[in-house]
């Protein structure tokens, strides 16, 4: 059997900065799942499904609420690991941890390049320059932000992420007084969640149907798994996030969905143009397109910032252990991996300029190759928690402070729900396109990982032949 535990590092291992503190993990984790997903993105969500759009949501938000527990009770058993794709290299081997973090780290690549387009996109109204121009300088500034240092990117995402959840909570509260205290007609409000074809206008397979697409919406709360590394106490900080931030992110993303289908005929949302904005012209708030506006710019940002950060630690990660070029586990003076952070901001480039030169060709290729492996890498966490779970409860069961609720039943079920997921995706015809290339991405990487092994294997032969030779050697008499 396989040792679960985490040794302290080689000697000479260089070692990430512990400058976060708590409510930088706490925001980062918050700030990593509302972004423009949810201002703008879930129009189409709601087009889509109608007023039970907000079930979906509510799918996707328990699934990811229990992958975020099992990396936490991974986090806890087995501190010091770092980066969280890590967990599925000691549960499943390193196969799978190779083409866990090299995937993760594709997908938030091309996030940044996406966020750095859209961002620019909503500048260009402000600003007389060329798209292309403002999002290169997006691009600069954040990778400039992140290249200073970790506490520096802690304090932006901590504002960017106080500033979006302000947003909801404001809106939340409008809403619900409007829908319920001060609207002209509340029953004729409510009555907006079935009035136009009933409360499921597509039938119940729409809510499935639409799973796939939401549960990327509500993604990126394993960033704080990572920050939590740099963080003065990675443990606590870790299972505080695991414990509650999760179920708070649901709640944001469910309760503004659901009042704004109320509030809102959903006949009347546009895919493409904000929910939001739509419930507060309904509610008669004044400069609500400007207010939303400057919301999404934040949220964009927010994303930006933390993919750079994302990756670049990612890369850190697997540099150490020989799975990238050894130069990006270097460290500034303080504590920053700046190789990792410019070649991720470089990969950022190129998908920029090939959104300008190829936007329906190169770029939609690169962005669909991405849209179904964050499910790969839930996947293999899912997988990897309940082999490590058998060997920690064999070995050292006194590591179990934080569990998984109900295992196995429910890590069992979550595997089988991701599963689904794929499945739903490779039949769905609006999304088989993602599913295919995504796959055409895990073979890339996975054929990437032979080659590595084949490498490595041949550069042992020289040195096992020699060893083989000198144990052959009889000294002279």
């Amino acid at each position: 059997m396989n040792d679960t535990r985490q040794s302290p590092g080689k000697a000479g291992e260089q070692r990430l900065s512990g400058a976060l503190r708590q409510r930088h993990i706490t925001m980062i984790s918050l700030g990593g799942i509302i972004g423009a997903g949810l201002f703008v993105g879930s129009s189409a969500t709601i087009q889509a499904i109608g007023p039970a759009a907000f079930l979906s949501y509510l799918a996707a938000g328990i699934v990811v609420m229990l992958v975020m527990r099992m990396l936490g009770e991974m986090a806890v058993a087995l501190p010091g690991v770092g980066s969280f794709t890590e967990y599925a290299r000691i549960g499943l081997g390193n196969w799978v941890g190779f083409t866990s973090g090299w995937l993760y780290w594709y997908f938030w690549v091309i996030v940044v390049a996406v966020e750095a387009v859209v961002g620019a996109n909503i500048l260009e109204q402000w600003i007389p320059l060329p798209a292309w121009t403002i999002g290169l300088a997006l691009l600069a500034i954040m990778t400039a932000i992140n290249c200073l240092s970790v506490k520096s990117y802690g304090e932006f995402e901590y504002w960017f992420a106080s500033l979006k959840v302000f947003a909801i909570i404001v809106f939340i509260g409008v809403a619900g007084a409007y829908l319920f205290g001060f609207a002209p007609s509340t029953s004729a409000l409510l009555g907006n969640l079935v009035n136009d074809r009933g409360f499921m206008p597509f039938g119940v397979s729409a809510i499935l149907a639409g799973v796939p697409t939401v549960i990327f919406a509500v993604g990126g709360a394993e960033i704080a798994t990572i920050a939590a590394a740099e963080s003065d106490d990675p443990s606590k900080n870790v299972a505080n996030m695991t414990r509650s931030v999760i179920f708070r992110v649901i709640t944001f993303y469910v309760g503004s969905i659901f009042l704004i289908v109320c509030v809102v005929p959903w006949g009347q949302i546009v895919a493409g143009h904000s929910p939001f904005v739509a419930a507060l012209d309904v509610m008669r708030i004044p400069g609500a397109s400007m207010i939303m506006e400057a919301v999404v710019l934040v949220a964009v940002l927010s994303a930006l910032n933390s993919g750079l950060y994302v990756s670049s630690r990612i890369l850190f990660g697997l540099s150490q252990r020989g799975d990238a070029p050894a130069g990006l586990s270097t460290l500034t003076g303080r504590k920053v991996p700046r190789a990792a952070v410019l070649l991720s901001s470089v990969i950022g480039y190129i998908a920029i300029m090939a959104a300008i030169i190829s936007p329906q060709g190169v770029f939609l290729f690169l962005v669909n190759a991405s849209g179904a492996v964050m499910l790969f890498v839930y996947l293999a966490v899912a997988l990897a928690q309940i082999r490590v779970r058998r060997r920690i409860e064999a070995t050292e069961p006194a590591r179990l402070t934080l569990r998984m609720w109900l295992f196995p039943w429910l890590s069992y079920a979550v595997v089988a729900v991701i599963a689904g997921v794929l499945a739903a995706m490779a039949f769905q015809e609006s999304l088989r396109t993602q599913f295919l290339a995504s796959l055409v991405s895990l073979a890339v990487v996975s054929g990437c990982y032979l080659l590595l092994k084949r490498r490595r294997a041949e550069g042992d032969k020289p040195l096992a032949r020699a060893n083989a030779n000198l144990a052959g050697m009889t000294p002279r008499s």
